[in-house]
């Protein structure tokens, strides 16, 4: 993709994904994604059942009459998005790339932080950390972000959930709200990191995937592909044993990560990229609320 390809699709992919969240996520992401810290606003005279710990011995002292601290909740947040850049995010049979699905809800997310008044910064990953953005503020941030997601070329194709879990917990050190956006294609076991990361921060998983990876078309003979390892086959969709068993181990997979999700505590929704993820993200938003 040259530069101008690189701009236009900039253009196109911030004119879609901040009308959304202008006109739909606003409100909803503001009560989903509240501060979950306690920031000092003001004093005020103690009233009867107010907590004696919140009292401000200096203002009492000064004042002969019991005043008490009051605090509100902290609106601002640190965002944080984990987006998987491995190859088998580069497929799609239906109405676009999984990549570009997750590109567009990477910026929509983006563009709700910034009306939230929230920094937000990304982490691009596969079985390694392929690039981290510090979290800033502001829409010139945030069209750097989609024109890196636009354009990223990784350097490796596998997909290692740990490895981005541990080192947001590294480098970020005050509570941030991190959604990780991935198909979840992976091989390893990341429980105990998603564990020890959603304990200090607020992780949402939101997966993306292709109705191919669920249900097998019947079209005879297609060769397969696995866009980590490399490795291909042939197989024979015209059998029905084989389309059953596919959807079987479709099935198995969704079970054991949403295991994963639910011993975590992690919310998390699930996207095919040829529905509306405005729908589902919205849902997520309201289960949240």
């Amino acid at each position: 993709m040259d530069a101008q390809e690189i701009i236009k699709k900039v253009r196109t992919v911030e004119i879609k994904t901040r009308r959304l969240s202008a006109n739909i996520f606003a409100g909803q992401y503001h009560s989903a994604f509240k501060g979950r810290g306690m920031a000092f606003s003001e004093v005020r005279e103690y009233q009867f059942g107010d907590d004696v710990r919140d009292i401000d011995w200096n203002v009492t002292a000064r004042f002969h009459r019991p005043y008490v601290k009051v605090f509100e909740e902290e609106r601002e947040l640190t965002v944080m998005l984990l987006i998987d850049v491995s190859g088998s995010l580069d497929f799609g049979t239906q109405r676009q790339m999984k990549s570009d699905m997750v590109t567009e809800i990477a910026a929509t997310l983006a563009f709700s932080a910034i009306q939230n008044n929230d920094k937000i910064g990304v982490i691009f990953f596969t079985d390694k950390i392929e690039k981290y953005i510090p979290p800033k503020k502001g829409r010139k941030h945030i069209l750097y972000i989609i024109r890196e997601m636009l354009d990223f070329h990784p350097e490796s194709k596998g997909t290692d959930m740990a490895v981005p879990l541990e080192f947001l917990s590294n480098v970020i050190k005050r509570r941030a709200t991190v959604f990780v956006l991935s198909d979840f294609y992976v091989r390893n076991n990341f429980s105990q990191a998603l564990t020890i990361c959603n304990r200090k921060h607020d992780v949402v998983a939101i997966q993306v995937y292709d109705r191919r990876a669920k249900e097998l078309p019947d079209v005879g003979l297609m060769r397969v592909v696995d866009a980590e390892t490399g490795s291909e086959m042939y197989i024979d969709t015209s059998s029905k044993k084989l389309r059953q068993a596919h959807k079987l181990y479709w099935t198995g997979r969704q079970a054991e990560l949403h295991e994963t999700f639910n011993k975590s505590n992690v919310d998390n929704v699930s996207i095919a990229t040829d529905e509306d993820y405005v729908k589902s993200l919205l849902g997520l938003f309201k289960q949240r609320s």
